[in-house]
């Protein structure tokens, strides 16, 4: 079954907006666990924009009350993550290649264009968190090419950028988007890694995607989810998107 890890950033840009912690990152993210997610998503920055690290580490506390489900940190292991991830030991990280200025996570890893320094230093970041007992994940475009690559770098999974396929999708082009996915996944796991993926997955378009992207680990729901927590409750809203992933069984 695809696991659902909720992405509380949007919560934290809420509450930036003001001083007096409202909403709770901590309470929501809660709510969520009770709701039936199976783990919680931060991507902190360095501008911290949205994720502070006081959160990073109250939701680690808050994670040993949930010892069935996971904490994931995402972000650049150039720009703070590993820190984070001494601190408080999630289950997985997953690395992202974003600039410090990127309104969010646009494009994933292109490990073929990487020269041998800076190969050696995301393979080092990689030994350093595997060290640390992180599970450790790479943000990748679908490239089947390319995904080798990432097993040989040292990573457990990939984790899939999904915004073309929500792209694809939204203008009807459905089988021309998921193409790349399938064969993306496929290549992951004959490399024997795991399979995420996240970014702009929502209702109406997760369903057809697990379904035709078999063996998916893991999928990150943060903007689309949060959104329809407007409209339904969080907890509701949670429940919603886990049938759709007890469904991929």
């Amino acid at each position: 079954m695809t696991h659902l890890s909720v992405n509380v950033n949007k919560i934290a840009t809420l509450r930036n907006t003001r001083s007096l912690g409202i909403p709770s990152v901590v309470r929501l993210s809660r709510i969520a666990l009770d709701a039936g997610a199976d783990g919680i998503t931060v991507h902190p920055r360095p501008d911290q924009r949205h994720i502070r690290p006081d959160d990073v580490d109250d939701i680690g506390q808050l994670m040993r009350s949930y010892p069935r489900a996971e904490f994931n940190i995402e972000g650049n292991p150039f720009h703070g993550l590993i820190e984070h991830c001494r601190r408080v030991r999630p289950h997985q990280a997953t690395l992202v290649p974003d600039a410090r200025e990127a309104l969010t996570s646009n494009h994933g890893w292109n490990l073929a264009e990487l020269d041998v320094s800076g190969r050696s230093a995301l393979e080092k970041a990689i030994a350093e968190l595997k060290r640390i007992g992180c599970r450790v994940s790479l943000f990748m475009d679908p490239v089947p090419s390319m995904i080798p690559l990432a097993r040989q770098l040292g990573a457990d999974r990939i984790e899939l950028y999904t915004e073309p396929y929500a792209i694809a999708f939204a203008c009807g082009r459905l089988e021309q988007g998921i193409g790349p996915y399938i064969e993306s996944a496929r290549i992951a796991r004959q490399s024997g890694l795991g399979v995420n993926a996240g970014h702009d997955l929502n209702l109406e378009n997760l369903p057809p995607f697990l379904q035709k992207v078999p063996g998916v680990d893991e999928v990150s729901i943060g903007h689309a989810l949060i959104a329809d927590a407007l409209e339904f409750g969080l907890a509701e809203t949670v429940r919603r998107y886990q049938t759709i992933c007890q469904a991929s069984k």
